[in-house]
């Protein structure tokens, strides 16, 4: 059976989730799958015309027989459709509920949770990349268990980080420059902890340009320019040099389906420094870094102090890192397994 992934485009985004979809399109093909790719154009999740237009027609182009995979990014622009959606057994594979994006606005929020408490239910197969946003999607949008599947992302092997050599503690955080990141977290802790010599490079694209712009007023503010670079989007060998050269991994998120940013910090053996939005505190063991709560700036530079200021400890939590990110899941199987979760529809 041919497969369809409808996602928003462009699908060359650099972004965990749209990662996930590339390396999923990649081993559905390894594996001798038929696969297209839609890319649906307009605005998602919250949808305008274009995005409704682009709906109709990716739908009126799949051909009948196709399984259809729809990410969840661009589940709302297919609410008028859904009846359709439910006829032709489509699934929908969830990143995090779009309603949880942070900084979107209470009535946007509203709006798309009230979207997809209709959608979720009636879908074939709900397919989520951590048993946390499964939880969630029971828990806030009445989805039964036994109709969510549970297929977290792969790494790849990689070599053990370098680390900076010194002087001082090269802070890397990895992730979009929008709010639900907590970018604005992660620098207010780290001014309180000027008294220790660090550098933080934080790498990602800046999809909302008030929050970046924000934020590079805020380093202004905090008096940090001399310690923060914004890399911007950075991916392949650039991305892989930027982990090399780091001592530690740090992201003061709200909400994460997964954390695949912080699993390939893991994956190179690199201590990590978050906080528990979503399933990251899951994929994050306490021996290697530390996990404070979402949004709280004081409990975050408390527990980074520790990290950057104790040598000792950072190389204890480094190998405990390394440890654990060769337990992982790899890559090589996460096509098989979403296969099977799709039988199951």
């Amino acid at each position: 059976m041919p497969i369809a992934l409808l996602v928003p485009a462009p699908f060359g985004t650099i972004s965990g989730g749209y990662g996930y979809d590339r390396r999923l399109v990649e081993g559905f093909r390894a594996l001798g799958q038929e696969v297209t790719v839609v890319e649906l154009a307009g605005r998602h999740p919250l949808p305008d015309a274009a995005a409704l237009a682009a709906a109709r027609a990716a739908l009126d182009g799949v051909p009948a027989g196709a399984r259809i995979i729809l990410d969840g990014l661009g589940l709302p622009a297919f609410a008028p459709l859904a009846d359709a959606l439910v006829a032709r057994r489509a699934v929908a594979l969830i990143h995090h509920p779009t309603a949880m994006e942070a900084g979107i606005g209470a009535d946007a929020a509203a709006a798309l949770r009230a979207t997809e408490a209709a959608m979720f239910p009636r879908l074939a197969r709900l397919v989520v990349s951590s048993a946390t946003t499964g939880r969630e999607l029971t828990a806030e949008f009445g989805v039964a268990p036994e109709r969510i599947g549970v297929v977290e992302p792969g790494t790849d092997p990689a070599p053990r980080a370098r680390g900076s050599g010194g002087p001082g503690v090269a802070i890397l955080s990895v992730g979009t420059l929008i709010p639900r990141k907590g970018h604005d977290v992660l620098l207010k802790a780290l001014a309180r902890l000027t008294d220790i010599d660090w550098t933080l490079t934080i790498a990602g694209a800046a999809r909302d340009a008030v929050y970046a712009d924000g934020l590079a007023a805020l380093v202004e503010e905090l008096g940090l320019a001399q310690r923060v670079r914004f890399a911007g989007e950075v991916s392949g060998a650039a991305l892989e040099a930027l982990y090399d050269r780091s001592d530690v991994f740090a992201l003061a998120t709200h909400w994460e389906g997964y954390g695949m940013a912080a699993a390939e910090a893991l994956a190179r053996g690199l201590p990590v420094a978050v906080t528990a939005g979503g399933a990251i505190a899951e994929v994050v063991p306490v021996e290697a870094g530390c996990v404070s709560p979402p949004g709280d700036v004081m409990l975050l530079a408390r527990a980074m102090r520790r990290v950057l200021y104790d040598g000792g400890m950072r190389a204890e939590m480094a190998e405990a890192a390394w440890a654990a990110g060769q337990r992982l899941p790899r890559w090589s199987d996460r096509a098989a397994a979403f296969l099977d979760a799709l039988e199951q529809a």
